[in-house]
């Protein structure tokens, strides 16, 4: 069902944006086949349990390993789903002319979350969208999204899609949107950006590339 909320995304861009120049997966990212609007693939579990190595023994026990769906409340996603295709019809009656006030990138869904997952340790995968970048850059916030492009070249997920990242100590990003692991406290506590509201932070103990 996921996958299907972020088809809708994509679509949705390209009907915002009136047509084929923003279109979602005509540009992929440099040595890879990685597209805009792809979710976080599958993990390496191989070259992860390799990697994992190296981590000087770091006990990752404490964590428990949480996939995107797990941050929606039940009949989140189906109410997602209609969301977007009640827009998508609104925008296909009515076309957002390129260049106007209205043609932004827009970020839809709710602030609803699993009250649950409120202070645990977790471990989870997404792309990295910080709000400055630059070569060498290092950054104590940013957002962790589970789609490629997203808030930069795609719409941003829905508010308990996003998660908005603490870091203590600064993190040096290679890429814009890098694929990394998170370990670290959830919160079920707001925040805006000027990219996009999430309706999840977390207080990062630890970061780690992602292998897939």
């Amino acid at each position: 069902m996921l996958k299907n909320i972020a088809v809708f995304i994509c679509t949705f861009a390209i009907v915002a944006c009136g047509g084929e120049q923003t279109k979602a997966g005509t540009s992929s990212r440099s040595n890879s086949d990685t597209q805009y609007g792809d979710r976080i693939p599958e993990p390496n579990r191989s070259a992860q349990s390799q990697a994992m190595q190296f981590q000087n023994n770091r006990d990752l026990s404490a964590y428990r390993e949480l996939g995107w769906e797990e941050l929606l409340p039940p009949g989140e996603e189906e109410k997602l789903t209609q969301i977007y295709q009640q827009q998508m019809m609104m925008l296909y009656a009515n076309p957002v002319i390129e260049g106007s006030a209205a043609d932004a990138m827009i970020q839809i869904g709710t602030f609803n979350t699993v009250p649950e997952l409120n202070e645990i340790k977790i471990r989870i995968p997404g792309y990295t969208v910080p709000f400055e970048y630059g070569s060498n850059a290092k950054i104590t916030e940013f957002l962790l999204v589970p789609y490629y492009g997203a808030c930069i070249h795609a719409p941003p997920p829905p508010p308990n899609q996003t998660i908005f990242v603490i870091a203590d100590d600064p993190i040096r990003l290679r890429d814009l949107a890098q694929a990394v692991w998170i370990n670290g406290t959830l919160l079920t506590e707001t925040q805006e950006s000027e990219l996009a509201d999430a309706a999840y932070t977390i207080r990062v103990d630890s970061v780690e590339t992602y292998e897939y």
